[in-house]
């Protein structure tokens, strides 16, 4: 369904990186964007530069949720808000895992929860799930995250037979490393961080996800992009060790 057929969307952790960007893509396309985050300020900012609607909501707080959506009914949901905390599962804290399978999974069950049935009701809809590689392939020290994404992933796909008849479609992404600011919120703001991370490679930015999330939008009504795995060029998944007994 073209983005004429669309009014109102809800993005989450909008108040920057990836987040930031779709709302600027989707305001540009004539939508009522709601740009749900923690960082009122930042919100603000948004809001001045793009017309968004801001929302200084933690993704966290069902109740707020359950108000907002119970307003509005959103034709697009795009759950992007997620948080990492890397470390050995074998060292893991119990309120990292906690943070983790808050954010990055029980917010979106319910947001998903929340509006996806009036979505069906109307017979429109699309439903944007940012997961990520993790969700798909293994690597050091993110266990909690990998599971939490892997999560979302399948239930990306279950949320289609669920809605199965009706043109509501769904949309995983899953972005390899992307140009943003996540890695100094989760490592830390460091020119350390910036040079392990970022400086030096060739990556997607965050314009790059929000430009494929419009394109699985605007696809005509009879195509669902169902999964977009985007990754720099010069990035490959995977691997395989083996280790000898110590």
């Amino acid at each position: 369904m073209p983005f004429s057929d669309y009014r109102t969307a809800l993005v989450t952790g909008a108040s920057s990186g990836i987040g930031a960007a779709v709302v600027e893509r989707l305001c540009r396309e004539g939508l009522e964007v709601h740009a749900l985050a923690r960082n009122a300020e930042a919100l603000a900012s948004l809001a001045a530069r793009t017309g968004c609607i801001p929302h200084a909501i933690d993704v966290t707080d069902l109740p707020a949720i359950t108000a907002l959506t119970g307003r509005i009914g959103f034709d697009i949901l795009v759950n992007n808000a997620g948080v990492d905390r890397p470390r050995s599962f074998l060292n893991a804290e119990p309120d990292d895992i906690d943070l983790l399978v808050d954010v990055n999974l029980r917010a979106v069950l319910h947001l998903c929860r929340l509006v996806v049935p009036g979505m069906v009701a109307r017979d429109r809809g699309h439903v944007i799930n940012i997961s990520s590689i993790a969700a798909a392939y293994n690597f050091g020290g993110n266990s909690s995250y990998h599971a939490t994404k892997a999560a979302v992933s399948m239930l990306s796909r279950q949320l289609r037979i669920d809605a199965f008849g009706k043109r509501v479609r769904v949309t995983e992404i899953c972005p390899g490393r992307v140009a943003t600011d996540i890695f100094a919120h989760v490592h830390g703001d460091t020119p350390e961080i910036h040079a392990r991370f970022i400086e030096g490679f060739e990556l997607p930015e965050a314009k790059d996800i929000a430009d494929a999330i419009a394109f699985a939008i605007a696809a005509p009504i009879a195509v669902n992009i169902g999964h977009m795995e985007i990754t720099p060029t010069l990035q490959v998944p995977g691997g395989l060790s083996t280790a000898r007994p110590g």
